[in-house]
């Protein structure tokens, strides 16, 4: 084992964690081959645990973000059914995709983020935060434009720069922790978020009512960019044999990013719907036969 030490979250005495030599040459050399992109934007991260009416224990992870540029979905949101992260500021993708790679290994976030960042030259000008089934990360670097920052929940995080102030973060991160279902039953997930009679929203959807929430304290300040993009992801490891075709969804150039995504995300729930009526019988007997006329 080799001893990396990053810099605490809280901006005190570094933290000595513990990172396999093996892990952290591979870094080393992984970066030798970076992508960068220049995404100013605000995002957030969430870990949900909950029980369905059955009783069956669940995580779900998600991703949203927006910015005042194209393709933001393209290359800050990185989610799998063990994490999830979002790499902005002066983007290096392979943060993102190396890091939750790590976090499905089963390295902790916030060992699998600081190596990720320490191994990075162009750590300063980064932001990054993500959360596993256990904990949460956030950086951001002091080169960062302002406005900047991050929170931290307890099973969450939000991270933006060239803000109109701290207030986005502030809104998005209590829009999400006023809405979330964490260590709760939910009988909204898969179908019977659409053919019951449920009173949580699915992930998805909170995900954006946050991101409208920190747009409305003004968002990402540069109103001379026009073009605009956002994106949602979840993952779970409830599976069911129709998936929410709302748990991935993006725009990637609109002038009304939030909206956009909100209205998309209303048409992809009632196509999932419609699918449920017509086809579910014929997936779950894997046969077109038993779809619905």
């Amino acid at each position: 084992m080799a001893t990396d030490r990053p810099q605490s979250r809280g901006g005190g005495e570094p933290t000595e964690i513990s990172v396999p030599s093996e892990t952290i040459l591979a870094v080393h050399s992984f970066f030798s081959h970076r992508r960068h992109a220049q995404i100013m934007t605000f995002s957030i991260c969430v870990r949900e645990e909950y029980e369905t009416d059955r009783g069956d224990r669940h995580r779900r992870f998600g991703v949203a973000v927006t910015t005042r540029l194209p393709g933001v979905g393209t290359l800050c949101p990185f989610v799998s059914d063990r994490g999830a992260v979002a790499t902005q500021s002066l983007v290096n993708v392979d943060l993102g995709a190396r890091g939750l790679d790590y976090i499905d290994d089963g390295l902790a976030v916030d060992d699998a983020l600081q190596a990720l960042l320490n191994a990075d030259d162009g750590a300063p000008q980064r932001q990054l935060h993500g959360v596993d089934g256990e904990t949460t990360f956030a950086f951001s670097g002091t080169e960062c434009v302002d406005e900047y920052g991050h929170r931290e929940g307890d099973h969450y995080t939000v991270a933006g720069n060239m803000l109109t102030g701290d207030a986005v973060l502030e809104a998005t991160a209590e829009a999400y922790a006023a809405n979330a279902v964490h260590d709760a039953t939910d009988c909204s997930t898969g179908p019977r978020a659409v053919t019951a009679d449920v009173e949580t929203d699915p992930l998805a959807k909170r995900l954006i009512d946050a991101l409208a929430a920190g747009d409305l304290e003004g968002g990402d300040k540069r109103e001379e960019l026009s073009v605009q993009s956002a994106a949602v992801v979840v993952e779970t490891t409830e599976s069911h044999a129709v998936e929410p075709p709302y748990n991935d969804l993006r725009l990637d150039a609109t002038e009304t990013p939030i909206a956009d995504l909100r209205a998309t995300y209303d048409l992809a729930k009632r196509g999932y719907r419609d699918t449920l009526a017509q086809y579910e019988g014929a997936f779950n007997a894997d046969s077109l036969d038993a779809a619905s006329e």
